[in-house]
């Protein structure tokens, strides 16, 4: 199951929304989804509750420029095109990243994003609309969190009391430095009267850990699992009390490149996760920052590291986007396959001169009927979108 990417200059002919047979598995499908944007990052998969598969995620420009915004495309029960894409957000002043959709207990849909200036992600704050119609259309934006920093990626997940949780990753800059992810930290918001306000706990001994992403189990039993920003391993932490408290992060193995990583906890109790298969050890490549390029106004030169304090490491190649599952609920990995393989190269966002092959940020979900649904960002260019058939990941 290992597949070499497209030529980046073939992918914008691809981006129709068509679901295609991929001939290297049978049953898998494939899809590019439609966008207007020359790039597209950062997806995030639900079904809404008449069936219908959504995928939302931001587009633009280069991310942390303002006229990165949300965009949403569907994915109607029977159809074998994803629809054209609805632009969910259009602050001009303002770069919206990191969408996600929640499907409230009491039917409301609610679409979640971030909203900073340029690449600050220090002054992040938490945006959100609702849906009272099963997600066909939102009402306004508001604010769900104000604290300066606060960044989302993962879904929420409703713990056995009812209570919403909601992982964030606190972007937090050093004194006298621009944010680059050095010194962040991980943390939850906990909501008990259905999302109308909030309170932060903090996960400790999280330096470092970021995009949370909750799994419950059982009995008041949770698992999260992070992305590492010093490109290390995949980090994992537990909680014994309906996730109002956490252990502190430790090593899984699997590594972790500093990019987003997702799982999903499967009908049959294993979990399943998304991920690039690389780390520090693999790759020489470094970047400054993740956005160098939009303070210099130039492609960035590779990074010298600094010998002394721990920095966040950036330009580690974001390939191969590969599958592992757990069958001891996420303490061990196995049964890796990859999904699309290729150099992964990311010293550079730059996706209008095609300068980026990066397969990234993925999104990973299990459908009624046992299939798994996926989706990542390829070459910064396109949302792709992967069916794989029940039992793939037995």
């Amino acid at each position: 199951m290992n597949f070499t990417g497209l030529s980046p200059e073939a992918v914008p002919a691809r981006m129709t929304g068509m679901l295609e047979a991929n001939d290297a598995q049978p049953g898998r499908r494939d899809a590019y989804l439609p966008s207007p944007c020359i790039q597209n990052h950062a997806a995030n998969l639900a079904f809404l509750p008449d069936g219908t598969l959504t995928c939302v995620w931001f587009g633009g420009t280069m991310e942390g420029m303002g006229d990165i915004s949300i965009y949403m495309s569907r994915l109607r029960q029977g159809s074998d095109r994803w629809s054209k894409p609805e632009k969910m957000s259009d602050d001009q002043a303002k770069s919206e990243q990191n969408p996600l959709i929640f499907n409230a207990p009491d039917g409301r849909v609610w679409l979640l994003y971030t909203s900073q200036t340029s690449g600050d992600q220090d002054g992040a704050i938490v945006k959100c609309r609702i849906s009272e119609d099963g997600g066909e259309t939102f009402g306004p934006t508001r604010v769900l969190c104000d604290l300066p920093g606060t960044f989302v990626r993962q879904p929420i997940v409703v713990n056995g009391k009812g209570h919403w949780l909601l992982p964030t990753f606190r972007c937090v800059s050093l004194p006298g430095q621009r944010w680059s992810g050095d010194a962040d930290t991980a943390g939850v918001l906990i909501s008990g009267d259905q999302g109308r306000t909030w309170q932060m706990r903090d996960v400790p001994g999280s330096l470092g850990a970021v995009h949370m992403n909750i799994l419950k189990s059982d009995n008041g039993n949770m698992v999260a699992f992070f992305r590492n920003r010093y490109s290390e391993n995949v980090l994992s932490s537990s909680s014994t009390d309906d996730g109002q408290s956490w252990s502190a992060p430790e090593p899984v193995n699997l590594p972790n490149n500093n990019s987003s990583i997702q799982a999903t906890m499967l009908e049959d109790r294993r979990i399943a996760m998304v991920y690039n298969h690389s780390n520090v050890a693999t790759s020489d490549a470094r970047r400054l920052s993740l956005y160098d390029e939009i303070e210099d106004g130039k492609a960035p030169e590779p990074a010298v590291m600094q010998p002394v304090g721990r920095k966040a490491v950036w330009g580690v190649p974001r390939a191969p986007l590969s599958l592992a599952v757990s069958s001891d609920g996420g303490k061990t990995f196995g049964r890796r396959i990859d999904l699309d393989t290729g150099d992964g190269y990311c010293l550079s966002n730059n996706s209008k001169d095609m300068v980026n092959r990066e397969f990234s940020y993925p999104t990973i979900i299990e459908g009624p009927d046992g299939a798994l649904h996926i989706a990542y960002t390829y070459y910064r260019r396109a949302i792709k979108y992967v069916r794989l058939p029940a039992k793939s990941a037995a």
